[in-house]
């Protein structure tokens, strides 16, 4: 077996560009419709459905990183103090992140979940400036202006603070700048982080069980195995978002990392969930946001 940075090598051009373009719908596709899975599960509680992600996403991790011969690579991480302690940090925002996910999906409010994801590329265009000293282009600056019109605009006329998709637009944010210190590949990364959790949630599941309010394992075989389910359902979709990153360049699988909420907002439709003339105007300053903020950097890449 010869490895996958060999593999991308000896492809042409083209295949490269279809097996990445094909890996990164398939993660995509996979995170936009994961709120179905939390709803499916809806009456498990967050922290628990949380724990079921944590522990399950270890074994199924576990089985990618052997067959993609990645274990120097979790062990270099495992055994360098300074990796380690960037990956706890990142271990923690991530749960917190999912978390509160979870949350949001469980209790109607997909279409903040999906605000979060949407305005999530923008914010780490304004850390760039404010940490990295990177200058904003026009087209740039725009998007990020109409994203913070939409926002304000939901706050004062929607009556609502959209905290939720601030919390998981920032979080994520930190995320990224964080594991940007960190020379690991992704997978590699969640493996790792995921095994920082483990302990935490298995006390914390033997817990909820010793205390009879756990639903796995006590309210049958059929939604153990749902809540087993959370595992490949959190590694899978990162093992084709790998596979695409090695094949395209950043700016293709940046215009379509937007798939994904806009999918989570259609599955917010379908349930019902109320569509005010403040949503509409902010997920239309927000879509204007993407449009020219994905034009800007395809046009970039392609004067590179």
């Amino acid at each position: 077996m010869t490895n996958s940075a060999t593999n991308v090598v000896d492809e042409s051009p083209e295949k490269q560009a279809r097996d990445g373009i094909i890996s990164a719908l398939i993660a995509y596709l996979s995170w936009g419709v994961l709120p179905l899975y939390f709803i499916l599960v809806k009456d498990v509680s967050s922290p628990e459905v949380l724990v079921h992600r944590v522990i399950w996403a270890v074994p199924f991790g576990a089985l990618i990183i052997y067959f993609r011969r990645q274990w120097a690579e979790v062990w270099r991480a495992l055994s360098h103090p300074g990796m380690l302690s960037y990956l706890t940090i990142t271990a923690v925002l991530i749960a917190g992140n999912w978390l509160v996910y979870i949350w949001a999906v469980q209790k109607d409010q997909i279409f903040q979940a999906s605000l979060g994801y949407y305005i999530n590329p923008l914010l780490f265009a304004v850390v760039g400036v404010f940490l990295l000293g990177e200058k904003l282009r026009r087209p740039q600056i725009l998007a990020v202006a109409l994203a913070a019109l939409g926002v304000v605009v939901l706050t004062v006329r929607g009556g609502e603070v959209p905290a939720i998709a601030l919390f998981l637009g920032t979080s994520f944010t930190i995320y990224g700048v964080i594991r940007k210190k960190v020379v690991i590949g992704g997978m590699a990364g969640l493996f790792v982080e995921t095994l920082v959790l483990l302990p935490f949630g298995a006390i914390y599941l033997v817990w909820l069980i010793a205390q009879g309010q756990a639903v796995f394992g006590t309210a049958g075989l059929a939604e153990s195995l749902v809540l087993i389910a959370a595992g490949p359902i959190t590694v899978v979709p990162l093992l084709f978002f790998a596979l695409a990153a090695r094949r395209l360049n950043l700016s293709t699988l940046g215009m379509m990392q937007f798939i994904a909420p806009t999918i989570q907002f259609m599955v917010g439709v379908i349930y019902g969930e109320q569509l005010t003339t403040a949503h509409l105007f902010c997920f239309g300053c927000i879509w204007v946001a993407v449009i020219l903020f994905s034009w800007d950097a395809w046009r970039s890449n392609r004067r590179t």
